[in-house]
């Protein structure tokens, strides 16, 4: 995945949880937001991917 895109999930999970009050909804964004921070430390330890050259 790319790094820009789960940087992107990250910042919106995070705003979502400064206006959302349902115990419910608050623990699903936590637990994507959780996942997300996962596949973004994920990508930052993947070395980057070498390109063919033809």
């Amino acid at each position: 995945m790319d790094e820009s895109i789960a940087q992107l999930n990250i910042e919106h999970f995070r705003k979502l949880l400064t206006k959302e009050t349902d115990a419910k909804k608050r623990e699903m964004i936590l637990r994507l937001l959780a996942e997300e921070e996962a596949k973004l430390a994920a990508c930052r330890k993947q070395p980057p991917s070498r390109q063919s050259k033809t």
